[in-house]
């Protein structure tokens, strides 16, 4: 089974608890984006041997995420309030999961968002996310965004 990675994607850097466990998750910067990008793996896939769909919706939820903050230059964790997805077409195992976001609005406390993921460059998902952006009461922990891309 393919188990390279496409040149450019590096590990993500905030891999803990939940995105450890349904890793590995990588990220490519570029152009002021966040590519997010997964190989799809035996523990990924349902008994159809094609990536599960809450695996699909997870990696759909971090690239909403990571994908919104590099692009508004967000140092702050993005909690998602609302997400509403389309599975398009089955992401076979083995294939390269790759997502990009796009942001359709920022106000003073939320972000919407779109995501399309490919899998092996074929459209397999869609969805929209509401983020919230956390005040400063230190709730959340800042982040330190990529300096590069």
């Amino acid at each position: 089974m393919e188990t390279s990675v496409p040149e450019g994607f590096e590990l993500f850097n905030g891999i803990v608890g939940f995105v450890e466990t349904t890793g590995p998750l990588y990220v490519k910067y570029e152009g002021g984006q966040a590519y997010c990008g997964l190989r799809i793996q035996d523990k990924h896939c349902n008994i159809a041997n094609i990536c599960h769909g809450g695996m699909l919706m997870t990696f759909a939820d971090m690239q909403l995420g990571i994908g919104s903050q590099v692009a508004n230059k967000i140092g702050k964790f993005l909690p998602t309030v609302h997400m509403s997805c389309d599975f398009v077409s089955p992401a076979p195992n083995g294939a390269w999961l790759e997502g990009r976001t796009t942001v359709i609005k920022q106000t003073r406390k939320t972000i919407f968002a779109t995501c399309i993921l490919t899998a092996d460059g074929e459209n397999v998902f869609s969805g929209t996310g509401i983020m919230k952006i956390p005040g400063d009461n230190g709730q959340f922990k800042d982040i330190v965004l990529p300096s590069r891309g």
